[in-house]
């Protein structure tokens, strides 16, 4: 009777709230990666439009960054690799993107539909001078610079007629690795942000040479 009453006994996963925290989030990043790791699998075989693997990627990109961000202040995750090599998870499209990019591919590689070309020009000069101007400020922090340094990746390659080897574009991609790497919490140092400041300078009177061509 009494081993009958114990098979009925609810067998909890955790002791407590914050236990049961603990691992829906890791759960909800275990998720997210491997439908990202589908997701780009979906679009390199065109099973997917451009528009629809774009506006799924970056919904993607902004809940692993939620689900990343509170596991390491919960001090549940010390790294991706690691968490990786524990779960066992072979998925090295999303590391990809969701790791070390931090952006879908239409956004480095131009494939969706643009607007008018002045827009995305006036765009473009628009997000190099504010990124510029934040980092003379000396706003380091790392949640504050990418999301700049991502918007003026995505209307740059928007822009028609760049060359695909344009020297700047891949330097930008080079930092949004960087960033990537870098929790949300910490901020460029000071040697990092000088080269960032300067990277951004040839970068832009690179772009504004293309443009007076």
């Amino acid at each position: 009777m009494c081993f009958i009453c114990c098979l009925e006994q609810e067998i909890k996963l955790w002791a407590d709230t914050k236990d049961r925290r603990k691992y829906e989030d890791l759960a909800d990043l275990f998720a997210i990666i491997k439908t990202t790791e589908h997701l780009e699998a979906a679009y390199v075989r065109d099973a997917i439009t451009p528009e629809e693997y774009t506006e799924a990627c970056t919904k993607l990109i902004s809940q692993f960054k939620t689900a990343e961000t509170a596991l390491r202040m919960g001090g549940f995750l010390e790294n991706m690799e690691r968490f990786i090599s524990d779960y066992r998870l072979d998925c090295p499209r999303a590391m990809e993107r969701l790791v070390r990019i931090g952006v879908p591919a239409t956004v480095l590689h131009n494939t969706t539909n643009r607007k008018t070309d002045s827009v995305n020009v006036a765009q473009t000069v628009q997000n190099f001078i504010t990124l510029m101007d934040v980092l003379k400020l000396n706003i380091r922090a790392v949640d504050e610079i990418q999301p700049l340094l991502s918007e003026m990746m995505s209307s740059l390659t928007m822009v028609s007629g760049l060359p695909p080897d344009f020297a700047a574009r891949d330097k930008i991609e080079g930092w949004l690795r960087t960033m990537n790497a870098m929790r949300a919490s910490e901020e460029l140092d000071e040697e990092q942000a000088r080269q960032l400041s300067f990277d951004l300078e040839r970068a832009y009177s690179s772009f504004m040479a293309f443009l007076n061509k």
